[in-house]
Formats: C-alpha cells, sequence, structure tokens
C-alpha cells in the first residue's frame, strides 16, 4: 500500500495555527491572542495556518457552547 503524499510545510503550517490559538496573555482583565499570522501574504502557507488557527477557533467555541454552535 502507497503512503499517502503529504507536504510537511503545510501540515507543520496547519500545526503551528492551531497550536498558535491558545497562546494568549492577560491584558487589562482580558485575554489576547499572541499571534498574528506569521506566514507571508497571499500563501498556500498562510491559508493552512489560517485553516489551522480557525479550526482550533470553533473547537473551542463549541465545547463552550456546545455542538452544533458553529452554524
Amino acid at each position: 500500500m502507497k503512503k499517502p503524499v503529504v507536504n510537511e510545510k503545510l501540515v507543520k503550517a496547519y500545526e503551528s495555527g492551531y497550536e498558535a490559538f491558545s497562546k494568549v496573555s492577560l491584558r487589562k482583565n482580558k485575554f489576547f491572542h499572541h499571534a498574528a499570522n506569521p506566514m507571508p501574504k497571499n500563501t498556500t502557507l498562510q491559508k493552512e495556518w489560517q485553516r489551522g488557527w480557525n479550526t482550533a477557533y470553533f473547537k473551542n467555541l463549541e465545547k463552550l457552547n456546545g455542538l452544533g454552535t458553529r452554524s
């Protein structure tokens, strides 16, 4: 059986975006996310990073509000 072809750079960009969602700091009694998208604009890496961040955001939203709140 063949191993699926996966671009490691895209996987790392996705995972980096996913992990960036959980990095927050407390300023003036409010939590703020640390990271902006560090990837070059209008690239596949940028889109994958954003997709990872969005996935983490919606998983957190569903955890807070229950399943099905995404729609």
